[in-house]
C-alpha cells in the first residue's frame, strides 16, 4: 500500500491500492460522523477533513442553489454529503453538497439510497479552494451525475455530455443561474452580514424571473 500525505491546510490523505472491502468498512465505521469524508476510485482512496474555509464556501454555494429553487417554486431534495457508491463500478464519493431536482419525488422519504436502483443527484457541489484534491470528475461521470458546480475561487459549471464534463456558462439544473452570477453572490457573502446577503441574493434571483 502506497501513501501520499498532503500537508495542512488541505487536510487530505490519498492512499493507493485500497480494496473495495476496506472502503466499505471505513464507510461503516464513519457512518454517524460528518468528518472525515471519503472518495474511492478503483483502488484509490481519498480521506478529507473539511476546514472552515471549505465548509463556509459549501454552505453559501448550496444556499444559493436553494434560494434559486425556492424562488422559482421548484421542488427539490437536498441530499447533502450523502454517500453515493456502486460496487460494480468500484467507485464511491461523498460530495460537499448534492440536490435531487427532477427526481426529487423518487427519493423523498427514503432513509437510504441505493445507487443500483436509485437515480443519481442532478447537481452536486465540489469545493476545491486549495486546488489539490483528487480529480473526482470520473467518479461523478461513472455514476451519471448530470451537473457539477466546482468552486475554486470562482464558480465553474460543468455539465455531463457523452460521459464527460463540458464547462458551461449557465446551469442546466437551475437555468436561471450562470457561473458569473453565482461567483458574484459568493463574493458578496464575504463582506455582507448573512441576513443582508440572503435578502440581496433573493432579490437578485427574483429580478431574473421578471
Amino acid at each position: 500500500m502506497s501513501v501520499l500525505l498532503k500537508a495542512p491546510p488541505t487536510d487530505r490523505i490519498i492512499i493507493s491500492n485500497v480494496s473495495w472491502e476496506t472502503y466499505e468498512s471505513l464507510l461503516k465505521d464513519l457512518e454517524n460522523q460528518s468528518s472525515p469524508r471519503l472518495a474511492y476510485d478503483q483502488g484509490v482512496l481519498e480521506i478529507m477533513s473539511p476546514h472552515f474555509e471549505h465548509d463556509a464556501a459549501k454552505e453559501v454555494l448550496a444556499y444559493i442553489a436553494i434560494i434559486a429553487l425556492e424562488e422559482q417554486d421548484i421542488d427539490f431534495v437536498a441530499a447533502g454529503s450523502t454517500t453515493f457508491k456502486r460496487g460494480v463500478l468500484k467507485r464511491g464519493f461523498e460530495p460537499d453538497a448534492s440536490f435531487y431536482i427532477r427526481n426529487a419525488a423518487r427519493v423523498r422519504g427514503k432513509k437510504r439510497l441505493n445507487m443500483e436502483i436509485d437515480p443519481p443527484p442532478e447537481l452536486i457541489i465540489e469545493i476545491d479552494v486549495t486546488g489539490d484534491s483528487m480529480d473526482k470528475f470520473p467518479l461523478y461521470a461513472a455514476l451519471q451525475v448530470n451537473e457539477v458546480w466546482r468552486y475554486a475561487g470562482a464558480v465553474e459549471v460543468w455539465v455531463l455530455q457523452q460521459n464527460r464534463y463540458v464547462r458551461q456558462n449557465t446551469s442546466k439544473a437551475i437555468p436561471i443561474l450562470g457561473d458569473r452570477l453565482i461567483t458574484e453572490l459568493m463574493e458578496s457573502s464575504l463582506t455582507l452580514q448573512r441576513p443582508a446577503w440572503a435578502r440581496n441574493t433573493r432579490q437578485r434571483i427574483h429580478s431574473l424571473m421578471k
